[in-house]
């Protein structure tokens, strides 16, 4: 009883407070609701006086002050040069702070600095330095609440340009590299396993008008992730190739060959810049397996076994990785791994199988269906007696590309690259009119397997 009367005198003694607030500056309800029925309509000129006048006053009454207040300004702003935009322009900034003062509930500090930042690289109000320094705090404490794509790309960016200019070592910018890399390929899971779900019910046929909508904007979101990560290899560049990371390796490995995460990081960075020949790569995967006897270890053990010949030995550790690997979005990517070398080795059935599991481990792998389609579209030559079966071949190889950009829409641009490639060298029109085949189907009967249904005229 005595706590529910406690809760109820907390209620009535902010109310008062409220209206005593209002009370103090009455005219800041009615400003209020005069500039949010002009904003409705985007009159933001009309607006801006009256929300001025609440903003400067009572800035906490409602946090229409913020969310209008940013419109308000941002029209300000385009429709303004010289002193006057730079004006709105810091008005706009005080704002993002204040958002987050008065409403942080609505306004989570994170995004407010999300904001900030893409406003001030896309209107060059900050510098490379200015930019990552106002970053870094907040992204190496709190790395999880980052999910816009675009301060990924302008943190790492700026961090580049630093290095270019001497001022950040290269060490840093491949550990940088890597936590924004790691985030985005979190942000895509999500967005992912989210349209794996949709798909399936769009194939039964029980997909919402809701749900279509949703699979729309996760799309859109993926493919957008997709070019960010592009971006960020690219901006990466030649800093990652081999001559740059064994000498960084060799002069950084006794002070760091007991930091687990450096070595691990080390020795996939290696592996994906093909540097396995190199002593180094030995070096830093025997320490791995030393401090970290992983599924990721037995991996480049069956690596290095692979490239010496021990074709047995290299399977036999493959299998020990995927065996040891709890996670299934991991198994996924070793088992693409597997793949990518069995491919190598011209074991095409092998490779094909690796990819099939790894599909089977993770549904949204787009990558092990963009192998597979790579693997049928090599061999044409194989799958056919005449010109048209050969070719036919390619059908396939283009249904299995446009998989993997369903799947994974931030792989759509590959995808869809591939997809339209292997369509361009199947049988055309003229083709399938002299085959007699329209509408038809072909069966292959190499290691591929399985058919194609022929395209109607």
């Amino acid at each position: 009883m005595n706590k529910k009367f406690y809760l109820t005198m907390i209620g009535i003694i902010a109310a008062m407070g409220l209206s005593m607030a209002q009370a103090q500056n009455p005219e800041c309800m009615t400003n209020l609701s005069i500039y949010a029925e002009h904003a409705k309509v985007k009159n933001y000129d009309a607006a801006y006086e009256p929300w001025k006048m609440v903003y400067d006053n009572c800035p906490d009454l409602n946090k229409a002050n913020f969310t209008y207040g940013e419109r308000i300004l941002k029209f300000k702003i385009k429709n303004s040069s010289g002193a006057d935009k730079d004006g709105f322009e810091q008005d706009l900034l005080s704002l993002y702070d204040d958002s987050n003062k008065y409403f942080p509930a609505k306004f989570p500090a994170t995004k407010i600095l999300e904001k900030k930042v893409t406003y001030k690289s896309d209107n060059k109000l900050a510098s490379d330095e200015q930019l990552y320094d106002l970053i870094k705090p907040t992204f190496a404490s709190d790395l999880k609440s980052f999910t816009n794509p675009k301060v990924l790309y302008i943190y790492f960016s700026s961090l580049v340009n630093l290095h270019n200019a001497g001022k950040k070592d290269l060490q840093e910018v491949f550990d940088v590299y890597d936590e924004v890399n790691g985030q985005n390929e979190v942000i895509n899971k999500s967005y992912t396993d989210k349209i794996n779900k949709l798909l399936q019910k769009e194939e039964a046929g029980t997909l919402t008008a809701k749900e279509k909508k949703n699979l729309g904007i996760y799309t859109r979101n993926s493919e957008l992730l997709g070019k960010v990560a592009g971006s960020i290899d690219s901006k990466l560049g030649a800093l990652a190739d081999c001559e740059n990371l064994v000498p960084l390796y060799q002069k950084s490995f006794e002070e760091k060959k007991g930091d687990v995460t450096w070595v691990k990081r080390a020795v996939g960075r290696m592996y994906a810049k093909e540097c396995t020949d190199d002593a180094m790569f030995q070096k830093l995967f025997e320490q791995q397996l030393a401090l970290d006897p992983s599924a990721d270890a037995y991996f480049y053990a069956g690596v290095l076994k692979s490239k010496s010949g021990d074709s047995n030995g290299a399977v036999a550790d493959f299998n020990k990785a995927v065996d040891l690997e709890a996670d299934s979005n991991r198994k996924s990517d070793i088992l693409y791994k597997i793949s990518t070398i069995m491919k190598k080795r011209g074991s095409k059935s092998q490779a094909r199988n690796y990819a099939q599991k790894a599909i089977n481990a993770n549904a949204s792998n787009g990558k092990a269906y963009l192998l597979i389609a790579s693997l049928y579209a090599t061999s044409a030559n194989a799958c056919g007696t005449t010109p048209f079966e050969k070719r036919a071949i390619y059908w396939k190889a283009a249904e299995m590309a446009r998989k993997a950009g369903r799947v994974d829409p931030s792989l759509s641009g590959r995808a869809n690259s591939a997809a339209n490639s292997y369509a361009a060298k199947a049988p055309d029109k003229t083709m399938i009119f002299n085959s007699g085949m329209a509408g038809k189907t072909v069966t292959f009967s190499c290691w591929v397997g399985g058919s194609v249904k022929v395209p109607n005229l």
